[in-house]
């Protein structure tokens, strides 16, 4: 039975009386974020965001991302890592997730058009390069339609889970819904053509080939990537209720969640994360009870195991000098180290990385707290999260983990667990 109207009245009122008292420091801290995430990692020419920053410096905050010619002869690798465009599509996918929490907090009409605009940019990653299916990482700025031919089942994963959370939002139109649809029916459609036994379960590069790292392998992986390939599935299905996509969901989904019960316990944020992403996904849709019981468990080991993940990051950042904090990223052409992973040459960013990992795996595990049971989040874990927020120069951050600060804050919001 579903509350009446009488419930849901004193439901709020309940909420209104124990509702957090207004932070305006978090508040004024989180629209800084935000003006920076736009103002400076967005990529308005496609639509997406890059990394990070080599320069604070108004115009010149993405001068190092690589030109036309440079991504035409895939330089320096065929994943564009490093050089900014390596990350598009889980950015994209990310900040969907954020404008629909944001969206369900605040009914500002005006997000209606930025959701617009990120879901182009995943658009152009999935349509630009003429191979359908295919998750392009990103777009190259200057000329809008140059990719890196080398995805990864991260990229994919995001992408599914920001436009399957987007297509059940208020916020697309009709005419958005029915591209959501054709998208991951795309994407579906690749898993069952390129994701078989011959392929080693392998998606493959854009054109055609094996991946050489192993990353776009969908089937018998690890116990944090087990889920993806029936989470694509199942948002597939759900979108366009193709039997098809159904079929395939369930061909997969016992196994890939027997497969998930122990993913290790030092697993980096962004791959609990993506692991959560699966589930969530899958959680929603099950409609065997006792495999979505199994489901909720897994997603609850995944949850404990951020939470150390979280204090672990939170306590490594107290560490750190203002100075290390504010450090810029490279122009990955002049690292003068290069590593070779088997033959995709891989700018190294020295001390950098260290930083922008730490920024982004703030927000990353604090994120997967949320996305289970948020009520279980606990006083002292809530009030980490809004000092880490208060407490952290947006304004001299080069890292794209501000994506996932914003993430945090507006699923926290949206479960009442944060002071607006």
């Amino acid at each position: 039975m579903q509350p009446g109207p009488l419930l849901f009245s004193i439901f709020a009122t309940i909420g209104a009386i124990h509702a957090p008292a207004q932070d305006s420091v978090l508040s004024t801290q989180i629209a800084q974020a935000w003006d920076v995430t736009w103002s400076r990692f967005y990529l308005p020419q496609v639509q997406t965001f890059g990394d990070y920053l080599s320069s604070y410096e108004k115009g010149k905050e993405q001068a190092h991302l690589p030109t036309a010619e440079e991504v035409q002869r895939q330089y320096p690798n065929p994943c564009g890592y490093s050089t900014g465009m390596e990350d598009g599509a889980i950015l994209g996918g990310a900040m969907l997730s954020v404008l629909c929490d944001r969206f369900a907090v605040t009914g500002d009409e005006g997000l209606r058009a930025q959701a617009a605009q990120v879901f182009a940019g995943l658009k152009l990653c999935a349509t630009v390069h003429g191979v359908r299916g295919f998750v392009a990482r990103n777009v190259c700025r200057e000329d809008g339609k140059s990719v890196y031919i080398n995805s990864s089942r991260d990229q994919v994963t995001h992408l599914a889970h920001g436009l399957w959370q987007y297509y059940r939002s208020p916020l697309p139109d009709e005419a958005t819904k029915k591209e959501i649809r054709v998208v991951l029916a795309d994407v579906a459609e690749r898993m069952i053509e390129f994701v078989t036994p011959e392929n080693d379960y392998d998606f493959c590069r854009a054109d055609g080939k094996r991946c050489p790292l192993g990353i776009c392998r969908m089937w018998n992986v690890q116990a944090h990537e087990a889920a993806r390939l029936p989470m694509i599935y199942a948002a597939a299905w759900d979108v366009t209720r193709d039997e098809r996509y159904r079929k395939e969901w369930r061909r997969y989904a016992a196994d890939a969640i027997a497969q998930s019960a122990n993913p290790g316990e030092n697993k980096p944020a962004y791959a609990l994360l993506q692991m959560q992403c699966s589930l969530e996904v899958l959680h929603e849709l099950e409609p065997d009870a006792a495999l979505k019981a199994t489901i909720h468990e897994r997603m609850t080991h995944v949850r404990d195991l951020a939470a150390k993940r979280f204090a672990s990051v939170r306590s490594q950042i107290a560490k750190k000098s203002t100075e290390e904090m504010h450090v810029l990223g490279p122009d990955w052409r002049d690292v003068p180290v290069w590593k070779n992973q088997k033959g995709y040459l891989n700018p190294q960013w020295g001390p950098y990385r260290e930083i922008w990992h730490l920024t982004r795996e703030a927000g990353e595990s604090a994120v997967v707290l949320l996305m289970i049971d948020p009520a279980s989040v606990s006083a002292a874990q809530q009030s980490s999260l809004a000092e880490l927020i208060r407490r952290f120069d947006y304004a001299h951050n080069s890292s794209c983990g501000i994506i996932y600060h914003l993430a945090a804050y507006w699923k926290a919001r949206r479960n009442h667990l944060l002071a607006p």
